[in-house]
């Protein structure tokens, strides 16, 4: 339902124009969710298919793990929902169709805090993970094992060539998805500025890897081996970076407005002003924990 209401009040150009939430910093929040989504839905769904394979314990834990991601990947934009309708942003177009949109939206909030309470009872220890045995990875092969098409392309030494370049496979996943969300976007949005495309692909790109490796760590879908110090430092620097860029995409007309007086109109201060910052969060973590002494850097 969340998917539904959400494509419907993006991408819906009628709809759109008498969304409270049509704009930053609703929009950033949102238009992230619409992507998310749909892959954490489809791999739960997924694995409901192995169900009674092996593992059962490790496999009900990360997939009570990975609804409490899919309820908080969709809890958060309906702050924000809730935020614009409360402040009455764009009230002066609101009409029928706002009225419904908030209708949906108070349903989808019951709902997701319905779907919170049943994860918050179903929640595992706090140091469950370091006893699993499973992941997805291997639930995947296992399915792929049933298909005589795609049996080949998934036996032992491609799931441990995935496990073993983890950090890799959610990059070019994240790079792919972020092409494709902003190629659609650029071209039924008339976007020619090659600088405004890369800026708005690297958002996307960088927001979709912070995801992957923060649910990984939730969920479990692939276990990586141990990683060294710098591989470490250079993972969370990319996430603090990420989180810097994120925030100062969804708020940063107010911010440029308490500095110069008025928004951001230009792509190059856009640029300039978020991409400088994520990067400048990333140095300054990096530094700080490559100064930690060994092993305080968790």
């Amino acid at each position: 339902m969340f998917e539904a209401l959400t494509v419907l009040a993006t991408q819906d150009k009628a709809v759109r124009a008498v969304s409270p939430w049509q704009d930053d910093p609703y929009d950033v929040f949102v238009s992230f969710a619409v992507v998310a989504v749909p892959p954490l839905a489809v791999v739960i769904a997924a694995r409901l298919l192995v169900w009674h394979a092996p593992g059962g314990p490790d496999r009900e834990q990360q997939t009570a793990r990975a609804a409490g991601a899919l309820t908080g990947v969709t809890g958060l934009p309906l702050v924000f929902e809730w935020s614009a309708v409360m402040v009455g942003a764009h009230r002066a177009v609101w009409n029928g169709w706002t009225t419904a949109l908030i209708a949906g939206l108070a349903v989808v909030s019951v709902l997701a805090l319905a779907a919170g309470g049943i994860v918050w009872r179903s929640r595992s220890p706090r140091a469950a993970a370091s006893g699993w045995q499973h992941d997805w990875l291997g639930d995947v092969a296992l399915l792929a094992s049933r298909l005589p098409v795609v049996r080949r392309w998934a036996g032992p030494g491609v799931v441990e060539w995935t496990r073993r370049h983890a950090t890799g496979v959610f990059a070019a996943a994240s790079l792919l998805a972020a092409a494709g969300v902003i190629g659609a976007q650029a071209i039924g949005e008339g976007w020619t500025d090659p600088l405004l495309i890369g800026w708005a692909v690297t958002v996307v790109a960088t927001s979709m890897f912070a995801f992957c490796i923060l649910t990984n760590t939730a969920a479990g879908f692939i276990a990586r081996p141990a990683r060294t110090r710098p591989a470490h430092v250079a993972e969370r620097s990319v996430l603090a970076g990420t989180a810097v860029l994120v925030a100062m995409t969804a708020f940063r007309d107010p911010l440029w407005t308490v500095l110069t007086g008025g928004p951001v109109t230009t792509v190059p201060v856009l640029v300039s002003l978020t991409v400088g910052a994520g990067l400048a969060a990333s140095g300054l973590t990096a530094a700080v924990l490559a100064a930690r002494p060994n092993g305080a850097t968790g």
